[in-house]
C-alpha cells in the first residue's frame, strides 16, 4: 500500500448522496463545530464499497445519509477530549480508522427523505447506541438491521458500540493520514 493516499471527494463522486457532516456543525458530542471545512473524503477502497452501499439501499427504496467520513487527527484529538471513553472514541495515540479514510458514519432515509428511527441519535455515547441493545424498540432495531445488511452487503463491517459506524475490513492496516483539512482549535471548542 502506498504511503501517500489521494482521498476521494464523496460529494463530487456521488452528487445525489445526502451528506450532513456533523463535525462541521454544532450537532455533535462537543456541541460546537470541529471541522473548518465541510469536506467529505474517503479512501478509494471505501469509495468502491460506498458505491455498492448506495446501490443496495436504492434496491430497498432507501437512501444513505453520511454523517462523517475522513476525520483529521486533530479532530480525533478533540473528540477524545470530549469523550475519553475507548468504547466510543479511539485515543488519538492509536489512531481512528476515520483518520485513515477507511471509516464512515451513516444512517438511512426512506424514499421521502425522512430519517429512519435508529433508537438512539448519532454521537449518543450510551449503551442504546450499541448495535443490538434490548432497550431499542423493535422498529428501530429493524432499521439498524437494514442499515447493517446494506453496509455489510457492500463490504463494510460495523462495530458493536455504534450503530452508525462502518469501516473496511482490516481498516487499521491502512496508514494514518496527515490532516487533509483544518479544524477549529481546542480553545475554540472549549474542550
Amino acid at each position: 500500500m502506498p504511503e501517500e493516499c489521494h482521498l476521494v471527494d464523496v460529494a463530487k463522486t456521488f452528487p445525489a448522496l445526502h451528506i450532513d457532516l456533523k463535525y462541521a456543525t454544532a450537532d455533535n458530542i462537543t456541541g460546537q463545530p470541529i471541522y473548518q471545512e465541510a469536506l467529505c473524503l474517503l479512501h478509494p477502497d471505501a469509495i468502491t464499497a460506498l458505491a455498492k452501499a448506495i446501490g443496495i439501499a436504492s434496491l430497498a427504496g432507501l437512501r444513505l445519509v453520511v454523517y462523517d467520513a475522513y476525520r483529521p487527527q486533530q479532530a480525533q484529538a478533540q473528540l477524545w477530549q470530549a469523550c475519553p471513553d475507548p468504547q466510543y472514541v479511539v485515543d488519538v495515540s492509536i489512531g481512528s480508522n476515520h483518520s485513515r479514510g477507511t471509516a464512515i458514519d451513516v444512517t438511512l432515509t426512506d424514499e421521502s427523505g425522512k430519517v429512519l428511527d435508529m433508537g438512539a441519535g448519532f454521537d449518543e455515547m450510551h449503551d442504546r447506541s450499541h448495535q443490538y441493545h434490548p432497550s431499542v424498540p423493535p422498529d428501530a432495531q429493524r432499521n439498524r438491521l437494514l442499515l447493517n445488511a446494506i453496509m455489510f452487503g457492500a463490504g463494510f463491517v460495523g462495530i458493536t458500540s455504534e450503530w452508525w459506524h462502518f469501516e473496511l475490513p482490516g481498516a487499521a492496516s491502512y496508514p494514518l493520514l496527515d490532516d487533509r483539512f483544518a479544524c477549529f482549535s481546542s480553545q475554540h471548542t472549549s474542550l
